[in-house]
């Protein structure tokens, strides 16, 4: 397969078009993660449809003092990395193309949402990461778009705004891609020497250690379900081999702190750890949040249950990251 490359609007609106597109929409520097993307669209649109990959390093979207201009540019890799993983065509518009009359009067607004965790780090951020995403969708016009879970609240906001605005397109998140030692796959781990990348493990291992304790609380919660109800709770541990003094599941599951709590002083406890590294690590949030709406899980919230998001972002070095994974409190029955 040859990808082709396509520079303008009206080069891919020519394009004779048989299945279903799907577009990836990037702002390349494409490594692993995105071929992932581009490999589940080819999935998607099948053999008779389109994979268009999109390639455009937004202004909108970075901040005052941010790594517009360091942001790495890498087109002919980007188209090698594109073709290998099945796309159709490379849509690498100038700034031009997207913003004709300059910097839009007219953007959409990310709303209150927008102005949580990553929106409050980074003021306007999403209001110019979700008009570029609208004109580009005005502009590929797919059937679906693909986007990666790692950057899970601008998936939430994308998926609001198709929602909210009556956008005739499916939404697909893809799970985080990540190295073997953990770390989530980004553009931006390009920037960190090696003692940085050692120091900027720590927010995966946090999530990892977040992610434990869930799993530990859930397993008391399903094994206190278990135990009749009409027989002696010690007279149940007895008769699966445990000793009374292993205590009652539920009291244990009575006795440690609250879910959203557990999980969060898990993962703060290896986060703690990372200050003091050197280089350090420079937390700028860590939170559990509804990624109906990023509004976050209080912990008095001892009964929660439903999906939940577990977040984080730091700077190590000059390098800022963030990193999530998905949680589901109270899954079984």
């Amino acid at each position: 397969m040859t990808t082709t490359l396509l520079r303008t609007a009206a080069e891919l609106h020519a394009r004779v078009r048989a299945g279903r597109r799907a577009v990836v929409m990037t702002m390349g520097a494409l490594h692993e993660g995105h071929a992932t993307l581009i490999r589940t669209a080819r999935d998607i649109a099948g053999p008779d449809g389109e994979v268009v990959v999109t390639v455009f390093v937004n202004p909108l979207q970075f901040g005052k003092g941010e790594d517009l201009d360091r942001y790495p540019r890498t087109l002919e890799a980007d188209l090698k990395i594109a073709e290998q993983a099945g796309a159709d065509a490379v849509f690498a518009p100038a700034v031009d193309e997207v913003y004709p009359g300059g910097e839009p009067q007219v953007r959409i607004t990310a709303g209150p949402m927008g102005e949580r965790l990553e929106g409050r780090s980074r003021p306007g951020h999403f209001d110019g990461m979700l008009t570029v995403v609208a004109k580009l969708l005005h502009l590929t016009r797919p059937d679906v778009a693909l986007y990666g879970q790692k950057d899970a609240q601008q998936l939430a906001l994308i998926r609001r705004m198709v929602r909210d605005l009556n956008f005739g397109v499916e939404i697909v998140g893809v799970p985080t891609v990540r190295e073997e030692d953990g770390l989530a796959l980004s553009s931006r781990n390009r920037y960190l020497s090696p003692e940085e990348r050692r120091t900027a493990l720590a927010l995966s291992q946090a999530l990892f250690a977040g992610r434990d304790r869930h799993a530990a609380q859930e397993a008391l919660r399903a094994r206190a379900r278990e135990v009749p109800a009409t027989r002696a709770r010690a007279e149940a541990l007895s008769a699966i081999g445990e000793s009374r003094a292993a205590a009652d599941a539920h009291a244990v599951a009575k006795a440690v702190p609250g879910a959203a709590a557990a999980v969060r002083a898990a993962a703060r406890l290896v986060l703690d750890e990372a200050v003091r590294l050197d280089p350090p690590l420079e937390l700028d949030y860590l939170a559990l949040v509804d990624p109906s709406d990023f509004t976050e899980i209080t912990d008095h919230e001892d009964d929660f249950t439903g999906e939940a998001v577990l977040a984080v972002a730091a700077r190590v070095g000059t390098t800022r990251l963030i990193d999530n994974i998905p949680l589901t409190f109270g899954a079984a029955s």
